[in-house]
């Protein structure tokens, strides 16, 4: 796998999803809202089981989970990379 890298930096991950199309949204049956795999970005078509998130409801969920940003920019030959993950890290980066 090409370089990742990892950040908090709201703007910096607004600006990573919005180039590959990504919106904010949540996981429709999450279990907790302050767990990691609550957040997702939908890419392209409307994934049905996710809710639709203002970017402002996406980072207060993101600073109340204490999650990090860990995402790859380009693949290892070259293309747009759509990998992402968050990770609960208490806010440490």
């Amino acid at each position: 796998m090409a370089d990742a890298k990892i950040t908090r930096d709201h703007d910096e991950i607004r600006r990573w999803a919005e180039e590959r199309g990504g919106k904010p949204s949540a996981a429709a049956d999450a279990m907790s809202p302050i767990d990691p795999e609550i957040l997702r970005l939908d890419f392209d078509l409307k994934d049905r089981t996710l809710d639709v998130l203002t970017w402002g409801e996406f980072f207060e969920t993101f600073e109340e989970a204490e999650l990090t940003f860990l995402y790859q920019d380009q693949t290892e030959d070259g293309n747009k990379s759509r990998y992402y993950k968050f990770i609960h890290d208490g806010g440490r980066h």
